[in-house]
């Protein structure tokens, strides 16, 4: 009741679903570093000082309006909305905060540790944007497709497997160094099944998936059943979904009448920001309100999200 309008409204909300991945594709795509920052670093403050639904609210006009002040920086940086871009710095945002479990920041202050990351991550992005697509070395979809299936790897792992099994290392620099190295490994092992705009709608439902699957509805029914048997059938479902997603959202596109060279930016676009938006909103930032009446906070990658 939560996730599907606000997906479809993020989907082709704005006059259909070209004039909508115009508009609101750049400007969503700058929005979820704020809303890691504030999931995943703040804790939903400040709307954690509300109470009932004022909570998303605040947190959702926040995120609103970080995203239109990142679209803004973004476009004056490289001269238009680049969504590769932001989809660099999102995914760099997610590197540190799951992957690299915060470090060296987190534990160093209340708030200025989110906004320390969001920096550094926006930092580094452009460094590599800059290097990489501002000098013609690699063009922009192949930057934001590599990141995308970068995203999807850090989903699996830290989603969908809850951070199994770098969490068994117990030396923080092997099991981060570890991690990092597996994940982007993945990673680069993937990124070449497909051509760019292919592999980014399969990594953009394969995200979308992860977190349906392991954060909407929580890992059931996998969480009723044993560790190996629990963690297969989570990967089994968001294998499906993958599938299904990569399947219905193309048909759905050209159904719409979409341009064909518009269909794998509307599906990436649907899936990874739309889709992905509206869960972690409802979970992370909403807290499922107002479907839940009481709040229990479970550790999903290490980090309080739900």
């Amino acid at each position: 009741m939560f996730v599907l309008p606000v997906t479809a409204l993020l989907a082709a909300g704005a006059g259909g679903p070209v004039p909508t991945l115009e508009a609101l594709g750049p400007f969503v795509t700058f929005a979820l570093p704020i809303v890691a920052m504030i999931a995943f670093w703040w804790e939903d403050w400040p709307g954690s000082l509300l109470r009932g639904g004022w909570p998303g609210i605040s947190d959702t006009a926040l995120v609103a309006a970080g995203g239109a002040v990142l679209t803004l920086l973004g476009r004056a940086a490289t001269g238009t909305a680049s969504v590769p871009l932001a989809a660099g710095i999102f995914t760099l945002m997610l590197q540190l905060t799951l992957v690299g479990e915060g470090w060296p920041l987190r534990g160093r202050g209340t708030r200025w540790p989110g906004v320390a990351a969001l920096a550094v991550c926006w930092a580094a992005g452009w460094g590599v944007y800059s290097g990489l697509v501002e000098t013609g070395l690699v063009p922009g979809e192949e930057f934001a497709a590599w990141f995308a299936v970068l995203g999807a790897w850090q989903m699996v792992w830290y989603v969908a497997l809850r951070g199994w099994p770098f969490a068994r290392i117990r030396s923080r620099a092997v099991r981060l160094s570890v991690a990092h190295v597996a994940v982007i490994a993945c990673a680069w092992a993937t990124y070449f099944a497909a051509p760019p705009e292919k592999i980014a709608a399969i990594a953009g439902a394969a995200i979308a998936s992860v977190l349906v699957v392991a954060m909407l509805f929580e890992a059931w029914p996998g969480v009723r059943l044993g560790p190996l048997p629990g963690r297969t059938l989570v990967l089994g479902l968001v294998a499906l979904l993958t599938a299904a997603l990569s399947w219905v959202v193309p048909w759905v596109a050209r159904w719409a009448e979409v341009p064909e060279h518009l269909v794998p930016g509307w599906t990436t676009h649907t899936t990874l920001n739309a889709l992905s938006l509206a869960v972690i909103l409802h979970v992370a930032v909403w807290r499922r309100w107002p479907a839940a009446r009481r709040v229990e906070k479970e550790e999903l990658g290490g980090h309080p999200v739900a």
